[in-house]
Protein backbone atom coordinates (compact mmCIF):
# COMPACT_ATOMS: atom_id res chain seq x y z
CA UNK A 1 0.00 0.00 0.00
CA UNK A 2 1.48 3.67 -0.98
CA UNK A 3 2.06 5.86 2.03
CA UNK A 4 -0.08 9.08 1.45
CA UNK A 5 1.48 12.51 1.12
CA UNK A 6 -0.56 14.00 4.21
CA UNK A 7 -0.59 11.91 7.19
CA UNK A 8 -2.90 13.37 10.10
CA UNK A 9 -2.81 12.46 13.77
CA UNK A 10 -5.43 12.57 16.67
CA UNK A 11 -5.84 11.41 19.92
CA UNK A 12 -5.61 10.94 23.71
CA UNK A 13 -2.61 12.79 24.91
CA UNK A 14 0.35 10.61 26.05
CA UNK A 15 -0.14 7.70 24.03
CA UNK A 16 2.29 7.74 21.74
CA UNK A 17 1.85 10.14 18.40
CA UNK A 18 5.09 11.70 18.67
CA UNK A 19 6.99 8.40 19.18
CA UNK A 20 5.12 7.04 15.98
CA UNK A 21 6.08 9.97 14.29
CA UNK A 22 9.60 9.64 15.26
CA UNK A 23 9.47 5.76 14.08
CA UNK A 24 7.90 6.71 10.51
CA UNK A 25 10.63 8.75 9.84
CA UNK A 26 13.87 7.26 11.38
CA UNK A 27 16.91 6.71 8.95
CA UNK A 28 16.49 4.03 6.58
CA UNK A 29 12.59 3.96 6.71
CA UNK A 30 12.20 3.89 3.16
CA UNK A 31 8.59 4.00 3.35
CA UNK A 32 8.51 7.37 3.89
CA UNK A 33 9.90 9.66 1.36
CA UNK A 34 11.96 13.10 1.81
CA UNK A 35 11.77 15.67 2.49
CA UNK A 36 8.96 15.44 5.85
CA UNK A 37 7.34 18.91 7.28
CA UNK A 38 5.33 18.58 10.59
CA UNK A 39 2.96 20.82 11.30
CA UNK A 40 0.96 20.62 14.58
CA UNK A 41 -2.37 22.52 15.02
CA UNK A 42 -3.08 23.39 18.78
CA UNK A 43 1.34 23.72 19.91
CA UNK A 44 0.16 27.90 20.06
CA UNK A 45 3.17 29.64 21.72
CA UNK A 46 4.04 26.24 24.08
CA UNK A 47 5.44 23.81 20.75
CA UNK A 48 7.34 21.03 23.03
CA UNK A 49 7.10 17.97 20.63
CA UNK A 50 7.66 20.20 17.81
CA UNK A 51 10.83 21.40 19.48
CA UNK A 52 12.52 17.91 20.38
CA UNK A 53 11.38 16.69 16.92
CA UNK A 54 13.42 19.37 15.12
CA UNK A 55 16.46 18.89 17.95
CA UNK A 56 16.45 15.32 17.20
CA UNK A 57 15.56 15.65 12.94
CA UNK A 58 17.03 18.89 12.03
CA UNK A 59 16.73 17.69 7.85
CA UNK A 60 12.55 17.67 8.73
CA UNK A 61 11.12 21.47 8.48
CA UNK A 62 9.17 22.42 11.75
CA UNK A 63 6.12 24.77 10.86
CA UNK A 64 3.64 26.40 13.44
CA UNK A 65 0.65 27.80 13.13
CA UNK A 66 0.43 30.77 10.91
CA UNK A 67 2.44 28.68 8.60
CA UNK A 68 -0.24 27.52 6.70
CA UNK A 69 0.78 29.21 3.35
CA UNK A 70 4.38 27.80 3.81
CA UNK A 71 3.07 24.18 4.30
CA UNK A 72 1.04 23.91 1.12
CA UNK A 73 3.82 25.13 -0.40
CA UNK A 74 5.93 22.41 0.87
CA UNK A 75 3.32 19.70 -0.27
CA UNK A 76 3.16 21.48 -3.66
CA UNK A 77 6.94 20.93 -3.69
CA UNK A 78 6.67 16.81 -3.22
CA UNK A 79 7.22 16.81 0.81
CA UNK A 80 5.75 14.27 3.05
CA UNK A 81 4.05 16.28 6.04
CA UNK A 82 2.61 15.01 9.13
CA UNK A 83 -0.48 17.22 10.64
CA UNK A 84 -0.53 16.75 14.09
CA UNK A 85 -4.38 17.83 15.91
CA UNK A 86 -3.80 18.72 19.44
CA UNK A 87 -5.69 16.41 21.80
CA UNK A 88 -7.58 19.55 23.22
CA UNK A 89 -8.92 20.69 20.01
CA UNK A 90 -12.21 19.90 18.27
CA UNK A 91 -11.51 17.75 15.21
CA UNK A 92 -13.45 19.96 13.34
CA UNK A 93 -11.05 22.57 14.14
CA UNK A 94 -8.80 21.12 11.36
CA UNK A 95 -11.38 19.77 8.96
CA UNK A 96 -10.89 23.17 6.63
CA UNK A 97 -7.02 22.74 6.18
CA UNK A 98 -7.19 19.17 5.76
CA UNK A 99 -10.24 18.99 3.38
CA UNK A 100 -8.44 21.79 1.29
CA UNK A 101 -5.05 19.53 1.32
CA UNK A 102 -6.65 16.34 0.06
CA UNK A 103 -8.67 17.55 -2.98
CA UNK A 104 -5.70 16.55 -5.23
CA UNK A 105 -3.67 14.77 -2.45
CA UNK A 106 -3.59 11.56 -0.39
CA UNK A 107 -4.43 12.17 2.92
CA UNK A 108 -4.67 9.02 6.02
CA UNK A 109 -6.43 9.85 9.16
CA UNK A 110 -4.67 8.01 11.70
CA UNK A 111 -6.36 7.98 15.71
CA UNK A 112 -4.33 7.21 18.75
CA UNK A 113 -6.74 6.02 21.10
CA UNK A 114 -7.06 4.34 24.56
CA UNK A 115 -6.93 0.12 24.34
CA UNK A 116 -10.99 -0.45 24.87
CA UNK A 117 -11.96 2.38 23.54
CA UNK A 118 -14.68 1.29 20.91
CA UNK A 119 -16.70 4.22 20.02
CA UNK A 120 -15.68 8.09 20.33
CA UNK A 121 -15.27 10.83 17.96
CA UNK A 122 -11.65 9.84 16.97
CA UNK A 123 -13.37 6.75 15.04
CA UNK A 124 -15.37 8.27 13.16
CA UNK A 125 -12.97 10.37 11.96
CA UNK A 126 -10.15 7.97 11.13
CA UNK A 127 -9.39 5.75 8.29
CA UNK A 128 -6.28 4.08 10.76
CA UNK A 129 -6.89 3.51 14.32
CA UNK A 130 -4.03 2.57 16.62
CA UNK A 131 -4.30 1.83 20.32
CA UNK A 132 -2.15 1.96 23.79
CA UNK A 133 -3.17 1.64 26.97
CA UNK A 134 -4.36 4.66 28.32
CA UNK A 135 -4.30 4.85 33.01
CA UNK A 136 -6.33 7.97 32.53
CA UNK A 137 -9.86 8.80 31.91
CA UNK A 138 -9.93 11.45 28.92
CA UNK A 139 -13.76 13.09 30.40
CA UNK A 140 -13.23 17.15 31.55
CA UNK A 141 -9.03 17.30 31.27
CA UNK A 142 -7.65 20.39 32.22
CA UNK A 143 -4.53 21.50 30.08
CA UNK A 144 -1.73 24.22 31.66
CA UNK A 145 0.78 25.62 29.74
CA UNK A 146 3.28 28.17 29.92
CA UNK A 147 6.55 29.11 27.29
CA UNK A 148 9.80 29.55 29.53
CA UNK A 149 11.68 31.22 27.24
CA UNK A 150 14.89 32.94 28.60
CA UNK A 151 14.45 31.01 32.06
CA UNK A 152 17.37 29.07 32.92
CA UNK A 153 16.28 27.08 36.06
CA UNK A 154 18.23 25.33 38.96
CA UNK A 155 18.78 21.85 38.67
CA UNK A 156 18.09 20.45 42.03
CA UNK A 157 14.94 23.15 42.58
CA UNK A 158 13.86 21.65 39.13
CA UNK A 159 14.22 18.04 40.53
CA UNK A 160 11.99 18.55 43.74
CA UNK A 161 9.34 20.45 41.64
CA UNK A 162 9.04 17.58 39.13
CA UNK A 163 8.99 15.17 41.97
CA UNK A 164 6.14 17.08 43.75
CA UNK A 165 4.20 17.68 39.87
CA UNK A 166 3.96 14.21 39.13
CA UNK A 167 3.34 13.13 43.08
CA UNK A 168 0.28 15.07 43.46
CA UNK A 169 1.61 17.71 45.58
CA UNK A 170 -0.63 20.49 43.09
CA UNK A 171 -3.48 17.73 42.06
CA UNK A 172 -4.24 15.10 39.88
CA UNK A 173 -1.68 15.38 37.03
CA UNK A 174 -1.86 12.63 34.46
CA UNK A 175 0.51 14.07 32.05
CA UNK A 176 3.30 16.48 31.63
CA UNK A 177 6.35 17.42 29.58
CA UNK A 178 8.59 20.07 29.48
CA UNK A 179 12.12 21.51 27.64
CA UNK A 180 14.42 22.99 30.31
CA UNK A 181 17.72 25.32 29.71
CA UNK A 182 20.11 24.33 32.34
CA UNK A 183 22.80 26.43 33.68
CA UNK A 184 25.24 24.39 32.02
CA UNK A 185 23.91 25.46 28.87
CA UNK A 186 22.17 22.35 27.83
CA UNK A 187 18.34 21.98 27.26
CA UNK A 188 16.43 19.03 28.53
CA UNK A 189 13.23 17.21 27.65
CA UNK A 190 11.47 15.65 30.23
CA UNK A 191 8.39 13.65 30.37
CA UNK A 192 5.93 11.52 32.89
CA UNK A 193 3.08 9.76 31.53
CA UNK A 194 0.59 8.56 34.51
CA UNK A 195 1.42 4.23 34.71
CA UNK A 196 5.42 5.41 33.99
CA UNK A 197 7.94 4.20 36.54
CA UNK A 198 9.98 6.91 35.98
CA UNK A 199 9.99 10.09 33.96
CA UNK A 200 11.89 10.37 31.44
CA UNK A 201 14.84 13.28 30.92
CA UNK A 202 16.60 13.72 27.87
CA UNK A 203 19.25 16.24 26.51
CA UNK A 204 18.29 17.90 23.41
CA UNK A 205 20.76 17.60 20.74
CA UNK A 206 21.04 21.70 20.48
CA UNK A 207 24.15 23.73 21.02
CA UNK A 208 25.34 24.77 24.25
CA UNK A 209 24.14 28.24 25.16
CA UNK A 210 26.54 30.25 27.70
CA UNK A 211 26.05 33.42 26.98
CA UNK A 212 23.14 35.00 28.75
CA UNK A 213 19.89 34.01 28.91
CA UNK A 214 18.66 31.43 26.08
CA UNK A 215 16.96 32.83 23.36
CA UNK A 216 15.29 29.28 22.17
CA UNK A 217 12.23 28.36 23.40
CA UNK A 218 11.56 26.10 26.27
CA UNK A 219 8.41 25.73 28.47
CA UNK A 220 6.18 23.42 30.05
CA UNK A 221 2.26 21.66 29.70
CA UNK A 222 0.64 19.85 32.09
CA UNK A 223 -2.65 18.01 31.68
CA UNK A 224 -4.73 16.70 34.41
CA UNK A 225 -7.66 17.13 36.53
CA UNK A 226 -8.18 19.68 39.56
CA UNK A 227 -4.75 20.68 39.64
CA UNK A 228 -3.44 24.13 41.30
CA UNK A 229 -1.96 25.92 37.98
CA UNK A 230 -1.04 29.32 39.75
CA UNK A 231 0.57 27.26 42.52
CA UNK A 232 2.48 25.43 39.54
CA UNK A 233 3.09 28.66 38.23
CA UNK A 234 5.06 29.87 41.32
CA UNK A 235 7.00 26.87 41.71
CA UNK A 236 8.72 27.20 38.31
CA UNK A 237 9.40 30.90 39.05
CA UNK A 238 11.08 30.04 42.32
CA UNK A 239 13.58 27.45 40.47
CA UNK A 240 14.14 30.09 37.70
CA UNK A 241 17.78 31.86 38.40
CA UNK A 242 18.31 35.18 38.72
CA UNK A 243 20.75 37.70 36.22
CA UNK A 244 23.58 37.31 38.38
CA UNK A 245 23.87 33.64 39.59
CA UNK A 246 23.46 32.88 36.02
CA UNK A 247 25.98 34.78 35.19
CA UNK A 248 28.24 33.13 37.77
CA UNK A 249 27.21 29.76 36.39
CA UNK A 250 28.07 30.37 33.18
CA UNK A 251 31.54 31.67 33.89
CA UNK A 252 32.30 28.42 35.78
CA UNK A 253 31.24 26.49 32.99
CA UNK A 254 32.72 27.91 30.57
CA UNK A 255 36.37 27.73 32.27
CA UNK A 256 35.55 24.51 33.06
CA UNK A 257 35.24 23.86 29.71
CA UNK A 258 38.10 25.65 28.62
CA UNK A 259 40.40 23.71 30.93
CA UNK A 260 39.24 20.00 29.92
CA UNK A 261 39.99 21.23 26.22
Amino acid sequence: MPVSQIIAMAGAPGIGKTTWIKQQIAPGNAQIPMPVVFFCLGAGTVPIDLTCMAAEFPSIQILLEGQELQLIEQIDNGATAFIELGFHLDLQSGAMLLDSLSEHRTLQRVAFIPSGLEVSVWHDWADEIRSAECKFELNELQVWRSPLTGQVLDPASLNVFWYELTHAAYGEVYRCKGIFDMPDGRAFYIDFVEGMADSVYVPLNLPRWLEGRPERFSGIEVVGRGFDSPAIAQSITDCCLSDWVLTQYQQQIKQSLLLSA
